[in-house]
C-alpha cells in the first residue's frame, strides 16, 4: 500500500478505523439476520464456526483444553470471535477499496459489494479447510447465506457512508 504525502497515513489509518466500525455494525445486523431466520424456520445454530475451529487447532497441532463441555464452550466462543474478526476486517478492507476510488459507488452498490466481500471471506475458508463444500449447497443453503451477508453489506455500505468515509479521509461538506 503507497502512503504517499504528508498526512496520508492518518487518512489510511482514519479509513481503517470507519471501516472496521462500520464492519462491526454490518456484524450486528448479518447476527441479527441469522438469528431471525433461525427463529422463522425453528432452524438449529450451524455448527460450521465450530467445526472450523476444530480443524484450524488439528492444523496448528493444538488441542482445546478442557472436558467435552467446556471444549464445546470454547469451539462456540472462538467461532464467534473469528466471526466478529472477518466482519470487522472486512469492514476495514472495505473503507480502503472505497478509499482508493475518486467517488464512491451508491451505497446499494456497496452493499453488494460489502456483502459479497463477506461471503467470500467466510465461506472460503469453510471450503479450504474442508468444513463444508459449498458447491453441495442447496438452493436454500445458499439463499440462508446470501441474506444474512447481503445485511451486513447494506449495514457496513450505509454506515461507513454516514460516518464520513470519503476518498479524501475528511467528513463530507455540510450543505
Amino acid at each position: 500500500m503507497c502512503l504517499a504525502g504528508p498526512g496520508s497515513t492518518g487518512r489510511v489509518l482514519r479509513r481503517l478505523l470507519l471501516g472496521a466500525a462500520a464492519g462491526a455494525a454490518g456484524t450486528t445486523a448479518l447476527n441479527a439476520a441469522t438469528y431471525l431466520d433461525m427463529a422463522v424456520r425453528a432452524r438449529p445454530t450451524s455448527t460450521t464456526p465450530e467445526r472450523t475451529i476444530d480443524r484450524m487447532a488439528s492444523l496448528a497441532h493444538t488441542a482445546i483444553p478442557g472436558d467435552e463441555q467446556r471444549r464445546g464452550n470454547r469451539r462456540t466462543g472462538l467461532g464467534a470471535l473469528v466471526g466478529i474478526l472477518t466482519g470487522t476486517a472486512v469492514g476495514a478492507g472495505y473503507a480502503l477499496l472505497m478509499g482508493r476510488r475518486r467517488s464512491r459507488p451508491p451505497v446499494w452498490l456497496g452493499s453488494v459489494v460489502a456483502g459479497g466481500l463477506a461471503m467470500l471471506s467466510s465461506d472460503t475458508p469453510l471450503a479450504l479447510l474442508r468444513v463444508s463444500d459449498p458447491r453441495t449447497w442447496s438452493r436454500t443453503d445458499w439463499i440462508s447465506d446470501a441474506v444474512p451477508h447481503l445485511a451486513y453489506g447494506a449495514v457496513t455500505a450505509a454506515t461507513y457512508a454516514a460516518v464520513g468515509g470519503s476518498p479524501t479521509g475528511t467528513r463530507p461538506a455540510a450543505r
